[in-house]
């Protein structure tokens, strides 16, 4: 591998350890629509480009592809900007954990409903039907309901990203986001891995990531597309 694989996310996942999530080829790849909205280029080469613009040209209406990596967004053929920002990458390679553990559950297929209600309600990402495929989600039930949540996402060599947490507002401040961070990040580094995640840097979870001890890796570029036919209408 001739970069970090932090640098390129997407790309190092689908190539290697999550290839089974994965539609394309050698040109570009993107994660099964069902499970989330990125995609990535083999490079900055026509031929990647093109393969990610037929990836684009095959998006529903009213749906979007991610792109996340460190170097500049590249224009894509056939392709609108819906949002691009900058976000920071964040890394951790030892947990400050509090000994607060609160019991909780696996979730899977049959949790799907409550996962989509709780990720509609505090929209802490791009959260589908299949999400819940990348592995190692966790969440608490309180009377029959989802009130909290946290899983994995993009799994490059060497590293495993946190991903979804949130917390129903109603159950807020009792750090159930925190606790189930520390439950899904424990058996990263257990493994030999870092953990790593996305974050904005005006986003106001920042001082509980650094409390747990994630540092700033670097700035990555995320941008959001649509089919340039789309936003034309």
């Amino acid at each position: 591998m001739s970069y970090h694989p932090l640098d390129r996310p997407v790309w190092a996942s689908l190539t290697t350890r999550q290839t089974n999530l994965a539609l394309g080829d050698r040109h570009a790849v993107r994660f099964r629509p069902d499970v989330n909205l990125f995609a990535a280029g083999a490079d900055q080469n026509p031929e990647s480009l093109a393969a990610l613009g037929d990836f684009a040209a095959r998006l529903p209406d009213g749906t979007t592809m991610g792109l996340i990596e460190a170097a500049p967004h590249v224009a894509v053929p056939g392709t609108a900007i819906v949002s691009a920002r900058s976000i920071d990458q964040m890394v951790l390679t030892r947990l400050d954990a509090r000994d607060r553990p609160v019991s909780h559950v696996v979730l899977g297929a049959r949790d799907v409903p409550a996962m989509l209600a709780l990720t509609a309600l505090t929209v802490p990402g791009p959260f589908f039907a299949e999400t819940y495929r990348q592995g190692g989600y966790i969440g608490v039930y309180a009377a029959g309901h989802l009130i909290a949540m946290a899983g994995q996402r993009m799994r490059p060599p060497g590293f495993t990203e946190v991903s979804a947490v949130c917390t129903h507002p109603d159950h807020q401040g009792r750090g159930l986001g925190r606790a189930l961070m520390e439950a899904v990040i424990a058996p990263i580094l257990a493994q030999g891995e870092a953990a790593f995640l996305h974050c904005y840097p005006d986003n106001p979870a920042r001082q509980l990531y650094e409390a747990l001890g994630f540092r700033y890796r670097a700035t990555m570029t995320y941008t959001v597309l649509s089919r340039a036919s789309a936003l034309s209408r």
